[in-house]
């Protein structure tokens, strides 16, 4: 005569064979991965980031790194508490692309003091023990945005700039746009106002400075979102034909309103993939032992509607 289990023993057997099969994995998982690393990005609404995302894992993946993202969303305390969380998980370093380059000097402090190696990407942070900085080169950028809208400037100009005051990032682009523009007598910066990154803000920026300054010539922004905004208040406002508009991040929507011939005449590319490789690569030489320079600056370059026909035409 069979014997049958009771329904209770068959559970307890299944339980016992799937705390089993979840500590074969877990064994499995631990030995593909070397080092585990938090990242805190600033967003992952802006392609950008989610380039900058995809580059890192895509990194990590080919030097067994496991990495947990996540993003602050332009908001502080969330950074904060993300990198919390990694010093929970005692992660073996920490990548921060933080929304306040002075604000979140606290934060990278709590992770020095929990002993976590903290590297920032894109964004520098201003205090706080960072091995090293993986970023675009933001000041050469802003350079270049300069060096190109006086090339399309006739004589006395009027410009203005779109800001950001409160990333490192944007401080710099800013600041290489103004160094050039002071070589420059008879160019003008009539206004300089905090477009805070995005869109809506940086169109009510826009609208502003155009009901301020009857005369203007030039507008550089210090991102793509920025740009955005100002070009649909420009475009709103009839003053297309006026006004040259540069934007910083060559993103797939302003090299859209750069083909069709809009006011947006050019953008500062940057490389998020090639970021983000350097990024992984720098953090593996740092956690192998080895010395890593504490910047990394990557290219950027000026796309117009030039490059943007040659690329097409290499492309077929």
């Amino acid at each position: 005569m069979r014997t049958l289990k009771s329904p209770a023993i068959t559970i307890m057997l299944l339980l016992i064979l799937l705390a089993s099969f979840a500590m074969e994995c877990s064994k499995t998982d631990n030995k593909l991965y070397k080092w585990t690393v938090g990242v805190s990005l600033l967003t992952r609404e802006h392609p950008f980031y989610r380039d900058l995302e995809a580059g890192m894992l895509a990194a990590a993946e080919k030097d067994s790194i496991r990495l947990v993202i996540d993003a602050g969303e332009w908001d502080l305390e969330k950074h904060s508490k993300q990198v919390d969380n990694f010093i929970v998980k005692q992660v073996d370093a920490i990548i921060l692309c933080p929304c306040d380059s002075k604000g979140i000097v606290p934060t990278i402090e709590k992770a020095n003091q929990a002993g976590i190696a903290v590297f920032t990407s894109d964004i520098k942070a201003m205090g706080g023990k960072i091995v090293s900085h993986i970023a675009s080169d933001n000041l050469l950028g802003g350079k270049l945005a300069a060096e190109y809208m006086l090339t399309l400037l006739k004589g006395k100009s009027k410009v203005a700039i779109i800001n950001q005051p409160i990333t490192e990032t944007a401080m710099s682009r800013e600041s290489g746009f103004k160094e050039v523009m002071a070589q420059h007598p008879d160019i003008e910066v009539v206004a300089c106002l905090n477009g805070e990154g995005v869109r809506d803000k940086a169109m009510k920026v826009m609208e502003d400075i155009l009901q301020s300054h009857q005369q203007l010539d030039g507008v550089f922004c210090i991102n793509d979102e920025s740009a955005m905004g100002a070009l649909a208040a420009i475009e709103a406002a009839g003053r297309s034909d006026e006004i040259i508009l540069i934007g910083f991040d060559a993103g797939e929507e302003a090299l859209k309103a750069i083909k069709r011939g809009s006011s947006l005449k050019a953008d500062v590319a940057q490389y998020p993939k090639e970021i983000a490789r350097l990024t992984i690569e720098t953090i593996v030489d740092y956690l192998k032992g080895n010395s890593v320079p504490p910047s990394v600056p990557v290219e950027v370059g000026i796309v117009d509607a030039s490059v943007i026909e040659n690329q097409k035409a290499a492309q077929n």
